[in-house]
């Protein structure tokens, strides 16, 4: 009996430690993905989107190689078969949401496609209630729901108050972003490989792919602090960002940190607000719907953890 009372608190000491540094975690991927859009913007605005993410690859992968240089952990060898899905899951994750989010941020206002890009929350809902058995799957439909209108008040918010004010395609590349993102957040915890191993292969493969499509661009390269932002979009949003969300993902189940993680759209709304981007009062209401959304799926999912 003693025994069992002891351990007891233990649990508790461990689930609570874990619960802290998990937050951290999601804390400070939050922090480096509120700079994203805003960086990613200046940058755009006088460098191709083929420089852009061949500068971003490129400081994802050093860090990542740096991480996995710092790790003592030994790799078990693995069939082709199993490598396979980890591959994927890294793949569509960091490639596919990265390089669709930054066409889509070339190809409308900077300030939209960033909301549109964050309602990868909503569609992980979406994906709690198809797949799964939440507490209350009517308030996470609603949630949902909601965001979605919000989204869609974004896109008819425009500057001349009209439908689509950027390309097609970044209305697309954006939805598409938000997909690929809910994907990597709902297969993370899932698969057991750690989250530098996991993401460091499409980092590599990212590298690669955008050097090709530099090549095909052509234009000069970024010098000086164009270059150091590039890199810094790399190393910080994208590399360290993906990998402490990943770890947090894996400490505590993206429902316990959803509401850390689901402040994203509202810091970075509020930086490129403040560097001059400018929303209708239409696109503003959309903006409220779709990150109040968020929080209501972050909360509920939380509880629903915290209740299991």
């Amino acid at each position: 009996m003693v025994e069992q009372r002891t351990r007891a608190p233990r649990r508790l000491f461990r689930f609570g430690s874990g619960s802290i540094s998990a937050l951290a975690f999601a804390a400070g991927a939050v922090a480096l993905w509120s700079t994203n859009a805003l960086v990613g913007k200046s940058l755009l605005a006088s460098h191709p989107v083929s420089q852009v993410q061949f500068l971003q690859f490129t400081g994802a992968a050093l860090v990542f190689v740096a991480i996995r240089l710092m790790s003592r952990e030994r790799v078990a060898p693995v069939t082709a078969g199993a490598a396979l899905i980890p591959l994927a899951v890294g793949f569509i994750g960091l490639v596919g949401t990265m390089v669709l989010q930054y066409i889509a941020f070339a190809s409308m206002p900077v300030i939209e496609a960033n909301l549109m890009a964050y309602t990868w929350p909503l569609m992980v809902a979406a994906a709690v209630i198809a797949l799964e058995n939440p507490r209350r799957p009517a308030l996470l439909g609603l949630a949902a729901v909601v965001g979605f209108i919000g989204v869609a008040l974004v896109i008819s918010g425009g500057r001349n108050q009209s439908w689509l004010q950027g390309d097609l395609v970044g209305y697309l590349a954006a939805f598409g972003s938000a997909l690929c993102m809910a994907f990597y957040s709902i297969m993370v915890g899932r698969v057991a490989t750690s989250p530098d191993r996991l993401l460091l292969p499409s980092s590599l493969i990212g590298v690669a792919l955008t050097f090709l499509w530099c090549a095909r661009d052509g234009g000069a390269w970024p010098v000086g602090s164009d270059l150091a932002l590039g890199l810094y979009l790399g190393a910080g949003p994208m590399g360290l960002g993906y990998y402490f969300w990943s770890r947090a993902v894996k400490l505590e189940g993206s429902g316990k940190i959803a509401v850390v993680a689901y402040l994203t759209p509202i810091t970075s709304t509020l930086l490129l607000t403040l560097s001059g981007e400018r929303l209708t009062m239409t696109a503003i209401a959309g903006a409220v719907l779709v990150i109040g959304s968020c929080v209501a799926v972050g909360v509920e999912r939380s509880e629903a953890e915290n209740h299991v």
